[in-house]
């Protein structure tokens, strides 16, 4: 079985945060990573080259693949940013209520912080945390 490309990495945030060419992009991806780390509690870690991820958890599949994953993460792509959030689907009241996104599979994709409403996107981060952790339950 290949070997998962995006793993958690000990390399440093503010050095990812100079590589994006785009200046008010690179501020809007920093004030996202600093609104999820007051919010969740959890430490920003780089995971492969270019999400932002916090916390993490072991999954899992039948198929015998398995692996490590970050529980809420977040990319500065070309045309917005991704957050990677579980279980948003299954939200469509606070979907509604987000504003200016586009879904994809489980990725909400923002233009900018001041485009939504920040305590409906606080809670799709409660949400794909409780869904995760539901999902891939901490063995002790």
């Amino acid at each position: 079985m290949a070997e998962n490309k995006t793993k958690e990495t000990s390399d440093s945030i503010p050095a990812y945060l100079k590589t994006i060419k785009d200046s008010s992009k690179a501020k809007e991806f920093e004030a996202f990573i600093k609104l999820l780390g007051k919010h969740t509690g959890l430490k920003p870690k780089m995971w492969g080259t270019a999400i932002v991820g916090f916390g993490s958890y072991h999954y899992k599949y039948e198929s015998g693949r398995e692996g490590d994953a970050p529980l809420i993460g977040l990319s500065p792509r070309a045309t917005s940013i991704v957050l990677y959030l579980c279980g948003t689907k299954d939200k469509p009241e606070l979907l509604k209520k987000l504003g200016k996104h586009k879904l994809s599979g489980g990725c909400v994709h923002v233009q900018k912080l001041e485009d939504i409403d920040t305590p409906t996107l606080l809670k799709l981060v409660d949400n794909s945390i409780k869904v995760t952790q539901k999902l891939y339950p901490t063995k002790k």
